[in-house]
Formats: C-alpha cells, structure tokens, sequence
C-alpha cells in the first residue's frame, strides 16, 4: 500500500490517478492515524514554497515520523516540491531546514531566460542504475513546474540544463528518492520511470 502525504502543498489528484493506473493500491494520508501497518511506501508530493511546505509538515506532525520512516530504510518518494524538502535545507525566503536526507542546498534557479521554468526538458543520466537508466537509455523529457532546484551532488541520478542553468533533476540515496519534475504528468515515459522507482525502492524485481 502506497501513502500518498497530503498536508495541503501536494498535486494529490494527479498522483493518486498515475500510481492508480500503475495498478498500484493507494490512499491518501490526511493525518498520521492514516499511516498504519498496510502502509509500506511513502510519496511525499507537492507545489508551492518550502517554508511554508515545512511548516505544515512540522504542525501536522510529519517531519520526525519522516525522519525515522527514511532511516529505518523504508521507501520514500519526493516529487518536485517533495523533492526539494528531502533536502537538507533551501534559500527559498530565507534559510530554512529541510528533511536532511540528501547533502545540499534548494537554491534559485539563476540566469532562466524566462522564470520559473515550466514545460518540457531533458533529464540526462549522471550514472548508471540498473532497472532505471537502462530504461530510457538516452534519458528521458520530463514535465518541470519550479523556480529553486538542487544543485548536483553526491545524490544526483540526473541533470537537466536550461540556459546554462544546471541542477539535479533525481536524486536517490538508499531508498530515498525524489523527481524535480512531476512524473504524473510526463505522459508514458513518466509513468514508466514512475513505476520503476517504485519497484526499485520497493525491492521488487522489474
């Protein structure tokens, strides 16, 4: 059973419908009685500004339960927003503190002809992942929605550049993961890496 995180920032519809395609079961988790035995992967979604995004994880009682759901090696997924909060911190309206699972700092995108970036652009593998890169051997286009990103660290599976802006666009550290982009609306080849992330992270063989 997958749990969707919803705390008032997330894309919750369209996730729900691409895990329901997959033919994955999955609820939507609106409070932490939610998260019970049957819930055995997490995707932490969402849209909008990660101060306020942490906030409310901090006051519905998310971020410590995340804390340990993550370092006790269960599967847990960012998407976009999601993504950046697994981080461990970012400069958006300041300097606030992230989840902490990957190294670095959410920064503003510099230099974008045209800000925030939003449409379709290139994810390019850094390495190599069985079961996901050889998948889409030349990478993949992606749908991006977002003004701050990662930049390339320790944790990057990929890079997208625009405008000689370069940043993570995946990043995996055990079994924690995150998609700068939405995967839910990056038509076939979206769901697919979508499904392969959850077989990954689950153990499951693809």
């Amino acid at each position: 059973m997958i749990g969707i995180i919803d705390y008032g920032a997330g894309n919750l519809g369209n996730v729900l419908r691409a895990l329901e395609k997959l033919q994955y079961e999955a609820r939507l988790l609106g409070t932490l009685s939610g998260l019970d035995s049957e819930v055995d992967f997490l995707v932490l979604p969402g849209v909008g500004a990660f101060p306020p995004a942490m906030a409310e994880l901090s006051r519905r009682g998310w971020i410590q339960v995340l804390r340990d759901w993550g370092q006790a090696k269960n599967p847990l997924l960012g998407i976009c927003l999601g993504m950046q909060l697994l981080y461990e911190a970012s400069l958006e309206d300041g300097l606030t503190e992230g989840l902490g699972f990957f190294p670095g700092t959410v920064a503003p995108l510099e230099g974008l002809r045209k800000s925030p970036h939003m449409g379709w652009n290139r994810v390019s593998w850094l390495r190599e992942l069985p079961g996901i890169t050889d998948l889409f051997p030349g990478g993949l286009d992606a749908y991006f929605v977002h003004g701050y990103a990662a930049p390339v660290n320790d944790a990057s599976l990929s890079e997208t550049v625009i405008d000689g802006c370069r940043f993570s666009s995946v990043s995996l550290l055990n079994r924690v993961a995150g998609f700068q982009f939405h995967p839910e609306r990056s038509a076939g080849e979206g769901l697919r890496l979508l499904g392969a992330f959850i077989r990954l992270l689950s153990g499951e063989s693809s």
